[in-house]
């Protein structure tokens, strides 16, 4: 595009927005760059990431992004110049990721740093990044990576295919692109997997996965994923074989008990009582003494009431946050068993199953499990033992059902077949790392060595 063009257009433009925005930049000289004199080469050599630009529409769009354009007289043409872009948040720590080991930065609210960040971590040419706009209105600038040779080129083309399926009036954070290219969005349980740690990405794109970057959004989406890789954490790989796999037993019985526990607790008090020994049966006889509601209702009640004081210290300032927490676990709890209002085994029972969804890494997972709980609970106290298996079942079945991007959701406890069983090395339990010589499922076949031993 020369400058003759964009002056024509800018001449004929009827919109009064855009000749508001660029009218006192020409003039002032504040963003836009208007040169009157003749450039050098040696400045047009300088400027190592300009991009000419071959429309006005581009140059607006490269204008409210918060690059620099550049008017070239000896050109006659319309550049573009990568600036620091708009203000926002800097890097931080990734605190609701916390670790043992590792890295303490996180994600932040521009792509830009974003995509550094990930480029500081993997200095190769085979990093390659895809930038795409969506958004009719907010002309939001989002970033697809993946590592050429390692990454599955169905998985890029049917990511792309996904976003191409909408066309959106704004996008605002990476959530609204998450739900739009899920493909099963009735199921509760996540299809793509989130994370603010940038190492956490860049060991995604090690295995072959995918990573999409949001502008204005510290969430990073990685595509495809596993109820396996929901469960693990970034330094399961940066600590000892030992002390990983204790972590990752601890967060597999947590999270089956984050879902049961109530369940299993109104299956053995009201319907199979032979299960538990005398003295401990008659213990729960007594503390549930002068309580008014069934077992199941005083259940449901807890569960309701820690619900809403977990959403009320997330919407609360930090300081307001924890007061709320210890009020409400403390007092009100105190105050309801002395009021018979409840009996102390259901508050230690809700604090229990409270703990174990807290133990659960990703908290769309977490999300997903604390619904089931509800479904587990209905059908246990209706049916005792056989409505708490059936429910099991269902929620086996639908897991078995599930997909992310053609990845068997239930990897590697299914299908084992796709990676010769190579992946049970990283399951539950983690091999020490040098019996890791291969990827998961989601690289290509062809690369999924990425361990060998030098001969000496």
């Amino acid at each position: 595009m020369t400058i003759d063009d964009f002056k024509k257009a800018f001449d004929k433009c009827d919109d009064v927005q855009f000749k508001e925005i660029f009218l006192p930049a020409l003039q002032e000289k504040c963003y836009v760059i208007y040169t009157e004199v003749i450039l050098s080469n040696v400045f047009h050599l300088a400027l190592e990431e300009r991009k000419s630009l071959p429309s006005v529409e581009e140059a607006v769009k490269s204008f409210l992004a918060g690059n620099v354009l550049v008017f070239s007289n000896n050109k006659k043409e319309v550049y573009t110049v990568s600036d620091r872009g708009y203000p926002g948040l800097g890097v931080s720590d990734a605190d609701d990721e916390k670790v043992l080991r590792g890295s303490n930065e996180a994600f932040c609210d521009s792509i830009k740093t974003n995509t550094a960040l990930i480029r500081k971590r993997l200095r190769t040419t085979d990093l390659k990044v895809k930038e795409e706009v969506v958004g009719v209105r907010t002309t939001t600038n989002i970033s697809i990576l993946y590592m050429q040779g390692i990454a599955q080129d169905r998985l890029v083309q049917e990511l792309q295919e996904r976003l191409e399926q909408y066309s959106l009036d704004g996008v605002l954070d990476s959530g609204v692109i998450e739900q739009l290219i899920k493909k099963q969005w009735k199921s509760p349980f996540p299809e793509v997997q989130t994370t603010r740690r940038p190492d956490k990405a860049t060991y995604s794109l090690l295995e072959g996965r995918i990573i999409l970057l949001c502008d204005n959004s510290p969430v990073a989406l990685i595509i495809p994923t596993d109820i396996g890789s929901l469960l693990k954490t970034a330094d399961d790989y940066y600590n000892s074989y030992f002390m990983s796999t204790v972590g990752r037993i601890i967060r597999y019985m947590a999270t089956f008990l984050s879902y049961t526990l109530p369940g299993l607790y109104l299956v053995m008090t009201n319907y199979h009582t032979q299960i538990l020994p005398t003295p401990l049966l008659l213990s729960f006889q007594e503390a549930r003494s002068g309580v008014p509601f069934p077992a199941a209702l005083e259940i449901v009640l807890m569960e309701v009431a820690f619900e809403l004081l977990r959403e009320a210290g997330v919407r609360l300032p930090d300081v307001m946050g924890n007061t709320i927490g210890i009020v409400g676990g403390l007092i009100i709890g105190q105050a309801a068993v002395e009021a018979n209002l409840v009996s102390p085994i259901v508050v230690i029972l809700v604090a229990l199953t409270a703990l174990c969804s807290f133990a659960i890494p990703d908290e769309e997972l977490s999300f997903a499990f604390r619904i089931l709980k509800f479904f587990v609970l209905l059908l246990s106290a209706f049916l005792g033992l056989y409505g708490f298996f059936a429910a099991q079942m269902v929620i086996l079945i639908h897991l078995s059902k599930l997909n992310s991007y053609g990845i068997p959701y239930l990897m590697p406890f299914a299908a084992a077949d796709k990676s010769h069983g190579e992946n049970y090395l990283d399951g539950i339990w983690r091999a020490p790392y040098r019996f890791l010589r291969k990827r998961p499922v989601f690289s290509k076949w062809s690369q999924r060595i990425r361990l060998r031993k030098e001969k000496k």
